[in-house]
């Protein structure tokens, strides 16, 4: 039974209930709609973002927002289809808003939890542009699933540091929604970028979309993949939620919030 707190199917009194209860903190996942080879769904990494926060919500009781499904996913070009992109400015814009709001309706903390590598930029800019909007109001920070412990960021790049639908991907997409897998299509691709010194989207580095070996792909290590990345996340959040600045509100409470300009 999902025992997790999708804000989603709440009422309002129930979501102020909720943000009470929890300390203010939200969980906000981000995923991505793209091409991931031949054999992985387009919502590869949304779907292994939703299933992991409600993994960890349902250890620490803290809520989770609807998942981000469309964010920035340019980087594969239009070679394969399936692959859906906002622009850097549009992701940027839609992660403040959404804040915004939560700010405004009595959030006090934010978590960004992202499993698509190519939003590592645009959330890093959108957290410094938040924590400084909202001094003093709001605590917000950025966690990517790949890289909650390092021993998951070591099997995330065992077979390919450019990594895309590769073995890890597979693993956890063979646990958590196997029929929307299909291992007749898998095809490995290796890693062209090791040496390189220019950056190049996938259509210059992938001749099927697929950077790793997914062949490997296996449920069972899936199993435990995704047990062991619930797990980080939950560890996380536990401390998050009494985590204060480590330097006492006297040193910085008289410093303005910086509004942004619209974008």
């Amino acid at each position: 039974m999902d025992t997790s707190i999708r804000l989603d199917s709440l009422t309002w009194p129930q979501v102020a209930a909720v943000r009470d209860k929890c300390d203010g903190i939200l969980l906000l996942p981000i995923g991505a709609t793209e091409q991931h080879g031949p054999h992985l769904p387009i919502n590869t990494d949304t779907c292994i973002v939703e299933n992991i926060c409600r993994y960890a919500s349902e250890r620490t009781g803290i809520p989770i927002l609807p998942a981000l499904s469309f964010t920035v996913s340019s980087g594969h070009t239009p070679k394969w289809p399936g692959t859906f992109s906002l622009t850097h400015e549009t992701f940027i814009a839609t992660v403040r808003e959404i804040t915004a709001w939560a700010v405004a309706t009595g959030w006090s903390r934010i978590l960004l939890v992202n499993s698509h590598f190519g939003n590592d930029a645009s959330l890093r800019v959108a957290v410094e542009k938040l924590r400084l909007e909202f001094l003093g109001k709001l605590q917000v920070g950025l966690r990517h699933t790949f890289l909650l412990t390092d021993s998951i960021r070591d099997y995330f790049v065992s077979d390919a540091k450019d990594l895309h639908a590769n073995r890890a991907e597979t693993d956890l997409l063979l646990y958590l929604a196997p029929d929307t897998v299909t291992m007749d299509t898998v095809e490995d691709d290796p890693d062209r970028t090791e040496g390189t010194v220019f950056s190049y989207p996938v259509a210059q580095t992938s001749l099927n979309g697929i950077t790793g070996s997914p062949s490997l792909g296996d449920a069972n290590r899936g199993k435990e993949l995704f047990e062991e990345m619930g797990e980080a996340l939950a560890e996380i959040l536990n401390r998050a939620r009494t985590e204060s600045a480590p330097l006492p509100s006297s040193q910085w409470e008289h410093l303005p919030g910086i509004p942004l300009p619209a974008p």
